[in-house]
């Protein structure tokens, strides 16, 4: 089973550096490394000139393909023809030394597999709790595991606004639990949706398949989209036993309006694109979370030491949220 590993870059030499060296010490190595670069400086080019990697081949995109999902796209179509799955790793994550091993063995193991993802482990500290735990309410238990719930969710519960199926499942009123909600527990779980700077793909997928355009730049939940629409014909899933950390580089990303914006409308497009004719309820609900999420930012202007950027957040959720009434993303095949 031949491999390719697609990191798209943006602006992170130092990053990716420090990336490509968990590569290079995995105990199952991909068969070709390809790096896709937006960057509009050289630094990340001459970074790699000295970078001594087997089968790495570097692109710099030209301005027309800049932006995550073009990169990925530009990347899959110079894949190796042996390639058999299709990796894609986030500039900005570690990988544990057996990732790649423990990724592709899912493969093996679930053959009907067309996608397989990994597991953030360095965010969210969990502990093993008895199967008749009962937990309080600032605390989430999935598996025989409890993790901390952020005051998000603490709120959404009391109000009845929680997500109803298991994490990495996408409810009728979206706003779902993530990957993260996964324990690392080292058992592969089936999914519906997968993060797309720890996943891996069959190549066989973007024969039909593309990643969405829609999501320029930043891709803000660009992979939620892909996995979505994917998920309605194949099988997806998540090891937990191939671990990595995320330390998210500050550099490369919008600033906090653009990303308030993009929460809201990007959110609102990728839960159109699972449910194209949600029912009133579920419309209600989504809106709903929205705005709690929304309020939840404002009121961090006084309870954090980040003012500016929880203000201009919420700002942005607010004129993103007010424009789907005027303006609203247009998914394939679904209304307004």
């Amino acid at each position: 089973m031949k491999s390719t590993l697609i990191i798209c870059t943006y602006m992170r030499p130092r990053a990716l550096q420090r990336l490509l060296k968990s590569v290079m010490i995995q105990t199952a190595l991909p068969d070709e490394v390809l790096v896709v670069d937006g960057s509009t400086n050289a630094e990340t080019a001459d970074l790699l000139e000295k970078t001594s990697i087997k089968n790495l081949r570097y692109y710099k995109v030209p301005d027309a393909e800049r932006g995550l999902t073009r990169q990925r796209n530009y990347g899959i179509a110079r894949v190796s023809p042996e390639t058999d799955i299709i990796c894609f790793l986030d500039d900005d994550t570690l990988l544990f030394p057996d990732y790649f091993e423990q990724l592709l063995s899912t493969y093996q193991k679930h053959p009907e597999a067309a996608a397989v993802g990994g597991l953030i482990v360095n965010e969210v500290i969990w502990t093993t709790v008895p199967e008749d735990y009962k937990p309080k309410a600032n605390e989430f238990v999935y598996d025989g595991y409890k993790r901390k719930d952020g005051n998000r969710f603490v709120l959404r519960k009391k109000l009845g606004l929680d997500s109803d199926v298991a994490p990495a499942h996408f409810p009728e009123f979206g706003h779902g639990r993530s990957v993260g909600f996964l324990p690392p527990s080292d058992k592969v779980y089936a999914v519906q949706q997968i993060m797309g700077g720890v996943s891996s793909f069959r190549k066989e997928v973007f024969d039909s398949m593309q990643f969405s355009t829609y999501f320029e730049g930043y891709g803000l939940y660009e992979d939620a989209d892909f996995s979505l629409r994917l998920s309605k014909t194949k099988k997806l899933f998540v090891n937990t036993a191939a671990r990595l950390e995320h330390h998210h580089e500050a550099e490369g990303r919008p600033n906090q309006y653009h990303y308030g914006k993009m929460v809201v409308r990007n959110g609102w497009y990728v839960w159109r694109v699972a449910h194209p004719n949600p029912s009133l309820k579920a419309k209600v609900k989504w809106h709903a979370i929205t705005i709690l999420l929304t309020k939840i930012r404002y009121v961090n202007v006084l309870t954090t030491s980040k003012r500016k950027p929880a203000f201009t957040e919420a700002l942005g959720r607010t004129v993103g949220w007010w424009s789907l009434f005027f303006n609203s993303p247009k998914p394939k095949g679904g209304k307004s």
